[in-house]
């Protein structure tokens, strides 16, 4: 008798009741991309509406990527909205409010998010598809429609800037706090360092493809709260 051979199940893919299920227990993570992206809270929340839309009629992509297609798709909105666009000099951003449902940040977590929101909306750009989200230069160029060395740039650019706000808050003095011994926490990981309010964890890299081929190299980052 002929051998039988073992079949494996196709890879599931991502239904619309499991992208509504991501966008309701990421929420704070996932408007926490937008917001950085648009720099703007009502164009936040509208990035994500699109995206949870999106994400939902979209292209079917496998269920175990679908976290980070979610992220994806706010991305790919967030663009749409901003249209950033390579300039030259040093231009900044205008200042932000950090403001959420009517509550205030704690100091030192506007200092983290306002260095992101201070640059300049390309950069800005930049910095988050391809240092905090882990894009690879030749996806971001392409989401963004632009050269790889415009993408290089920017990149080099907001590095800089973000890395003389963090030396400049190392340099303040610590507060103590006479309930906790005083431990200097800001020598953490770069990411860390700036966005605590995001509370990254480290994971594996994954790289996948929708159905028309399109791939991603993403590094999320976990919920966070905007509190």
């Amino acid at each position: 008798m002929p051998e039988t051979k073992n079949i494996k199940n196709p890879m599931p893919y991502a239904s619309s009741g499991d992208f509504q299920r991501i966008f309701d227990e990421d929420m704070n993570g996932l408007y926490l991309l937008s917001f950085l992206l648009t720099a703007d809270h009502e164009k936040a929340e509208q990035c994500f509406v699109s995206g949870l839309e999106d994400a939902v009629n979209g292209n079917r992509v496998f269920k175990e990527w679908a976290r980070s297609w979610a992220r994806r798709v706010i991305i790919k909105n967030a663009v749409k909205v901003i249209n950033p666009r390579p300039v030259e000099g040093s231009a900044h951003s205008s200042p932000v409010s950090l403001n959420s449902n009517g509550k205030t940040l704690p100091a030192e977590r506007q200092m983290e998010i306002a260095a992101v929101l201070g640059l300049e909306p390309f950069e800005r750009f930049v910095y988050v598809m391809t240092v905090l989200e882990g894009y690879s230069v030749q996806d971001c160029s392409l989401l963004l429609g632009c050269a790889r060395r415009d993408v290089l740039a920017a990149r080099s650019r907001a590095l800089r800037r973000i890395g003389s706000v963090i030396e400049f808050h190392l340099q303040q003095p610590l507060t103590a706090n006479p309930e906790k011994p005083v431990l200097d926490e800001r020598c953490s990981s770069p990411l860390e360092d700036l966005l605590h309010v995001s509370q990254l964890w480290h994971e594996p890299k994954h790289n996948f493809q929708d159905e028309d081929g399109n791939g991603h190299n993403s590094q999320r980052y976990s919920k966070s709260s905007i509190q």
